[in-house]
């Protein structure tokens, strides 16, 4: 018997000390943890009749008090149902050990709320929830939870003390079972737009699913590329100015006087030969056919197909620098706490070029 509990202890027989925060004081346990208070089957069947002060949340899995189980609660009982003992063995009825469950992670629209989107319920609201568990896990849908096998993420997020998967996954296997284009439009762009996800990361991840045929996802990524192309724009802007640093030509095409075309860059200073360059359709290569009309939001040299190609992206680089012009790669789905970050690097680039050999006269060109 564990010492710390017995069949005696108040927080056994009364239903106080519920928590409005998910994640703390949650009155919910397994038939395992009972039997370690030193409480017998029969013991907790009686607690669990129908006048008595507990119930039967799911096999295995007990709520501690009278009434409905709130969404927290909720996601407690479904992690303890789907996950297994730490230590690899189960309690005698099947149910997870005392020491703490391992092997499940929540997914689907549960994760959204927990990762705080808007399209999704509050976490005190949720009526069901998914659960990843191993492939190689046999284990049946149950009341309020839905089992989605796959590969388990080897450092799920943690948030509340729930495990949860990335923003990216609980999206994508959101979005595998829609079939309303405007909500999965809704939910792509509420990803981007509140900095939930990098629109590359979220792309590859539904590519990585095969949803990138489905013609409502394919839509909604043309969108979704737009739009995080955008934002990282005005974050460059914002750096710029918020920075104080020298203010450049914005949006150019470089060429040699009266040459070919050297590449396009977002921003230019001409005096000191430094480009930037924003890194905003790196998954591009994830893309649907090329029959699919996909946005080139800055004009005729910037689009998608462009930034997909990393080799012809480092011979305009290369030729670039040959020239003496200094190419600064930055991140567009760096945090906005990496804007100081990505200001110096910018900011170094411009004092490095008062020491190095002038470079060859390079016209920029609105693009």
């Amino acid at each position: 018997m564990n010492p710390s509990c017995t069949n005696d202890d108040p927080s056994l027989s009364s239903p106080g000390g519920r928590s409005g925060t998910p994640g703390a004081g949650l009155r919910v346990v397994t038939g395992a943890q009972l039997r370690q208070c030193g409480l017998t089957t029969a013991q907790v069947s009686g607690r669990c009749s129908p006048r008595g002060p507990w119930q039967r949340l799911l096999p295995g899995v007990y709520l501690l008090h009278t009434g409905p189980a709130d969404g927290a609660e909720r996601l407690r009982a479904a992690l303890l149902y789907a996950g297994r003992p730490a230590a690899g063995r189960r309690g005698t009825d099947g149910d997870a050990a005392a020491d703490g469950p391992e092997g499940a992670v929540v997914t689907g629209v549960a994760a959204l709320a927990l990762h705080g989107f808007a399209a999704a319920p509050p976490v005190l609201a949720l009526t069901t929830v998914d659960v990843l568990v191993p492939r190689t896990r046999r284990l049946r849908p149950a009341e309020f939870v839905r089992v989605v096998r796959a590969t388990l993420p080897r450092d799920p997020v943690v948030i509340h003390g729930f495990p949860v998967v990335t923003a990216e996954r609980a999206v994508t296997d959101v979005v595998a079972g829609l079939d309303d284009p405007v909500a999965v439009r809704l939910l792509l762009a509420e990803a981007v737009r509140d900095g939930h996800c990098e629109p590359s990361a979220l792309v590859a991840g539904l590519g990585a699913a095969k949803l990138l045929g489905r013609p409502a996802v394919t839509r909604a990524v043309e969108l979704l590329l737009a739009e995080g192309r955008s934002l990282a724009e005005e974050r460059l802007y914002t750096m710029v100015r918020a920075h104080r640093l020298p203010e450049p030509v914005w949006n150019v095409d470089l060429r040699l006087p009266g040459g070919p075309h050297l590449g396009s860059v977002d921003a230019y200073w001409p005096e000191e030969a430094v480009a930037v360059e924003l890194d905003t359709a790196r998954t591009s290569h994830r893309r649907p056919p090329r029959s699919t009309s996909w946005p080139a939001p800055r004009g005729p040299h910037r689009g998608v197909e462009q930034d997909a190609d990393p080799v012809a992206h480092a011979v305009r680089r290369e030729q670039l620098e040959r020239l003496g012009v200094t190419v600064v790669r930055l991140s567009a789905g760096k945090p906005h706490e990496a804007m100081g970050q990505q200001a110096g690097v910018v900011r170094t680039a411009l004092r490095a070029a008062r020491d190095r050999e002038p470079a060859a006269y390079v016209v920029a060109l609105p693009r």
